[in-house]
């Protein structure tokens, strides 16, 4: 069986083809989250509620926070919530000071939408982002924001961050939620797709301090030359 399993992927991998068991796949296997008793999640930059649509199927029993600047993501994300119940949503942008912020909303692709301007490297490789509209949205701090809700947040408490270069910044403003939580998932670029974005050194670096360590990557995004331009990395607690 062996052999016959060895021909099969020596077959596919001649035109361009693998085949990975289900067991080894980060996606499947979430890295060992899967397994952890979650019962809160928060998911800061949620759009239209992707993430978090896929997180309840992994955990139904956990109540959901997202948070969402944009209005119209902010409206579809808010339809799904009302219907699933168990979600609590809010129309902010997260940093670490409170206020109001400009945000550069990308109407052909608002999950790309950020706080930061985008550079030539990330137009170049991602010419939809080229279309822009500033808006002006609330910002507060991640700590400020749950601070009435403190006592609902049953551990344990996963976090995801998907905040287009402005992670060290949400980071600042939760700490004590950081602290609290048992891991978190953060969109890293690794190219410079938007200008004084935060780097994977930053983000290590601070998320260290709060006594979390890198578990790997869920998924990562490639390049036609095939180098990585983002990656979708995974902390978990020491």
């Amino acid at each position: 069986m062996k052999i016959v399993n060895r021909l099969i992927k020596k077959t596919l991998n001649q035109i361009g083809l693998d085949v990975i068991r289900l067991s080894k796949i980060p996606t499947h296997t979430f890295l060992g989250l899967r397994h952890l008793p979650i019962k809160t999640v928060i998911d800061v930059g949620a759009n239209e509620g992707q993430f978090a649509k896929m997180i309840s199927n992994i955990f139904p029993k956990a109540h959901i926070y997202c948070f969402e600047p944009i209005p119209v993501a902010y409206a579809k994300l808010n339809k799904w919530a009302e219907q699933r119940g168990g979600v609590t949503i809010f129309n902010v942008a997260l940093g670490e000071s409170e206020g109001e912020a400009d945000m550069l909303i990308h109407p052909a692709h608002s999950p790309s939408s950020s706080l930061l301007e985008t550079t030539e490297i990330c137009e170049t490789i991602y010419p939809f982002t080229k279309q822009q509209v500033k808006t002006k949205v609330k910002l507060t701090t991640l700590d400020k924001a749950l601070f009435q809700h403190v006592n609902s947040l049953a551990p344990d408490i996963l976090v995801k961050l998907d905040v287009q270069g402005y992670e060290d910044r949400v980071i600042k403003g939760g700490e004590e939620t950081f602290k609290t939580a048992k891991a978190c998932i953060l969109e890293v670029c690794l190219d410079q797709l938007y200008e004084n974005q935060a780097t994977f050194k930053d983000i290590l670096s601070l998320l260290y301090k709060l006594g979390y360590q890198y578990s790997g990557n869920l998924d990562q995004a490639y390049a036609d030359d095939g180098h990585t331009i983002f990656i979708d990395a995974v902390f978990s607690k020491l």
